[in-house]
């Protein structure tokens, strides 16, 4: 069975408000916890949730979907410094990709994974990331 790496945005919209994505993100996360996919994050992906929702002020509800969320998952990957260093040299070579993206790639190439669950379009631009789209 193949890894697929979930983004922040799963998490969130399934949590959240009425979305068009919100019914495919609890597919998937239902589709994890059921042991049909094996989902895994990150430690920054944890980190991004708990931020997001602090800074609307609502880390109440971030600290109750990073407990939901990483109970879900099969695993949360650790980031270590060669990850951050490949991250690094992602940005030096791409400036118009976001800091926290190049770690989710680099993340994702450290640990040999090839598929994201996500609704970010902007992970095409790596040619080793595939999206996971059964959900």
């Amino acid at each position: 069975m193949d890894r697929v790496f979930i983004d922040t945005n799963i998490p969130m919209y399934a949590a959240g408000s009425e979305h068009p994505n919100k019914e495919p993100s609890i597919r998937i996360l239902e589709k994890i916890s059921k042991g049909q996919v094996f989902g895994v994050t990150s430690a920054e992906i944890l980190q991004e949730i708990l931020h997001r929702y602090q800074s609307i002020n609502m880390l109440s509800s971030g600290i109750a979907i990073f407990k939901e969320f990483s109970s879900i998952v099969d695993e949360v990957l650790p980031i270590n410094f060669k990850i951050l260093e490949n991250a690094k040299n992602i940005l030096s070579g791409n400036p118009d990709i976001l800091t926290r993206d190049a770690i989710h790639a680099a993340t994702m190439e450290h640990y040999n994974i090839d598929y994201i669950a996500t609704f970010d379009k902007h992970f095409s631009f790596f040619k080793n990331i595939r999206y996971y789209t059964d959900f």
